[in-house]
Formats: structure tokens, C-alpha cells, sequence
């Protein structure tokens, strides 16, 4: 085993695909296949499994990419401290709902290390995707909610594939509006109040369960639903259709260019935000300053968990 098959192996999980990490790593398909599928005869498993839209991890294969990380973590740590003139590129990936607080953070980690080479990723994604990436090793962390409707649902996934939930706060359901919006003159506000108004949003494709809606009340019926796939998209129909969602309350102005008004929902379902993992990873040093920033940008929001 060489510890150059294992970067190879890392970036090829990353990409999900041979021929991606190929063209990345600057080498021949068949030649990074070939060292794969030496290191896969050499420790006697199958770590890849091949089709027609990428590859995946093998069960055996996710196990091992958890020891391959600590070796390929050591090995930067090494070349940091001792290889000269080499900076240690410095990587980190969140699979997130649709928050703006998420982005926030990320925009604030990103800023702390600016100057030196670093690779980051940020998937905004559907649930599902987002305990996959998890699952697949290919984000450290994810960000979620749960409430009494989706909760037994989602810690039996959590369970299936081996994941950890940990409670950031605790909130009142809010509805997001546009600033212009005539329901901003009220205090709070009821279902009844909403019922005129267009529901939005988001898709969750083929996983497409109310168990995973980024959304509360997801199992009600509305007069007008429509459907999106991004937060760009939501908050612009907020502003040219008057539409409303369902969300924590939190609304970062920084982002948002104060277009977008929260006003309290009054209906009695908490929403318990929180950061998963997989158990059998340790945070890295970037992971764990992510969750400060992330818990910096809560605060006094909800019930925070201490």
C-alpha cells in the first residue's frame, strides 16, 4: 500500500467518479483504475463499487477510508511541519438544508483562512443527499432539523448508516416573508392568515417523503404550493409573488439584504436545528471552528444548546 494510492482513493470518493478525479489528479483513467484496483487486491477487499453514474463506497470500503484519512491527516501534518516551502492545503465540506445561517458561517470560516491554499465545499442540498454525503464520507458535517413529525424517521436513517445527531437550538416556527409583504404588519401570525398567500418550497427529488421536507406542516394542503430547488429562488419569489415559508426564524441580513422579514407562526411544533456526523470520524480542527462560528451566529436565537 502506498500512501499515494490513498490520495488517490480520497479525491476519487470526493468526486464520485473515476474519470472526474482523473482529470483532476492529471492522470489516465485507466491508470488511476489500475491503482485502485491494486490497492483493492493488496488488502484482500472491495473498496469501490462501479456504475454507469460514478462509483461508491463498499461497506468495507467506508470502513476503510476511515483509517485512510487518519494516515493521509498525519502524512499533512508531517509535510506541514517538516517539508519546506510546502503549504498544507487545508479541506473541509458541510452538507446543509437550505439556511442562511449555514452560509454565513462558511463565509466567515472561509475568511479566517484566507490567503492560504484551501479547498472547501458547501452542498445546500436535499435531506436525503445530505445524510448520504455523510454516509459517503463526503462532507464532515450536515446540518438539519427534526421535529416531532420526522424525528423517529430520521434517527432510524441516522442509525442505518452509522450517523450522530447533535442539538444546536431549539426554535418557534417562523414564516419568511418580503419586507413588502401586508402579513409583516401583524405581530404573529395564524394558517388562516396564510392561506391566500403561495406556499413555497423545497423539492426534495426522488426522496420526495414529507418525513423529509425542510419544512414543518409539510403533510398540509395548500392552495398554492410551488416547489424550488435553491434559497436564491425562494426569497425572489417571496419578493415578486408575496409567497411565504416555514422556517427557524433566522434570517441573516448580511446575506439577505434585508428584503426578507420573519414574523412568529403560531402553531405548537418546536424545531430542533442540530449538526450530524458520522460516529466514527473525529471533528477536525476546521469542523470544530465551523460549529463555533455556526453557534456565534445563533445566539439568541431560540434555545440554545450550551
Amino acid at each position: 500500500m502506498r500512501i499515494q494510492q490513498l490520495t488517490y482513493l480520497e479525491k476519487i470518493v470526493e468526486k464520485g467518479s473515476i474519470n472526474e478525479a482523473s482529470k483532476e489528479l492529471f492522470l489516465s483513467q485507466p491508470s488511476l483504475s489500475n491503482a485502485i484496483k491494486e490497492l483493492e487486491q493488496e488488502m484482500g477487499i472491495q473498496i469501490l463499487l462501479r456504475h454507469k453514474s460514478g462509483v461508491s463506497l463498499t461497506a468495507e470500503g467506508r470502513e476503510f477510508m476511515i483509517y485512510a484519512r487518519q494516515i493521509l491527516d498525519q502524512v499533512n501534518l508531517l509535510e506541514g511541519k517538516y517539508k519546506a516551502n510546502t503549504p498544507r492545503k487545508q479541506a473541509f465540506s458541510v452538507s446543509a438544508q437550505h439556511y442562511a445561517f449555514v452560509v454565513h458561517a462558511f463565509v466567515e470560516l472561509i475568511k479566517e483562512v484566507a490567503g492560504e491554499e484551501y479547498q472547501f465545499t458547501l452542498r445546500e442540498t436535499e435531506t436525503l443527499n445530505i445524510l448520504a454525503d455523510l454516509k459517503d464520507f463526503k462532507s464532515e458535517l450536515g446540518i438539519l432539523y427534526l421535529n416531532r413529525f420526522n424525528r423517529q424517521v430520521m434517527e432510524k436513517l441516522f442509525k442505518d448508516s452509522d450517523l450522530e445527531f447533535h442539538p444546536l437550538f431549539t426554535a418557534l416556527p417562523h414564516v419568511f416573508v418580503s419586507r413588502n409583504n401586508p402579513l409583516t404588519k401583524q405581530k404573529a401570525v395564524t394558517l388562516a392568515d396564510l392561506e391566500d398567500y403561495p406556499y413555497l418550497s423545497y423539492e426534495q427529488g426522488e426522496g420526495n417523503s414529507f418525513y423529509f421536507s425542510e419544512e414543518i406542516l409539510s403533510t398540509l394542503h395548500r392552495k398554492k404550493h410551488i416547489k424550488v430547488s435553491d434559497r436564491a429562488t425562494i426569497f425572489n419569489l417571496m419578493v415578486g409573488l408575496e409567497g411565504y415559508t416555514i422556517s427557524s426564524g433566522i434570517i441573516s441580513s448580511e446575506l439577505n439584504d434585508d428584503k426578507i422579514v420573519a414574523i412568529p407562526l403560531e402553531v405548537e411544533d418546536p424545531i430542533q436545528l442540530g449538526w450530524v456526523k458520522h460516529r466514527q470520524i473525529t471533528l477536525s480542527t476546521l469542523g470544530e471552528r465551523y460549529l463555533d462560528l455556526l453557534k456565534e451566529h445563533i445566539q439568541g436565537y431560540g434555545f440554545v444548546v450550551e
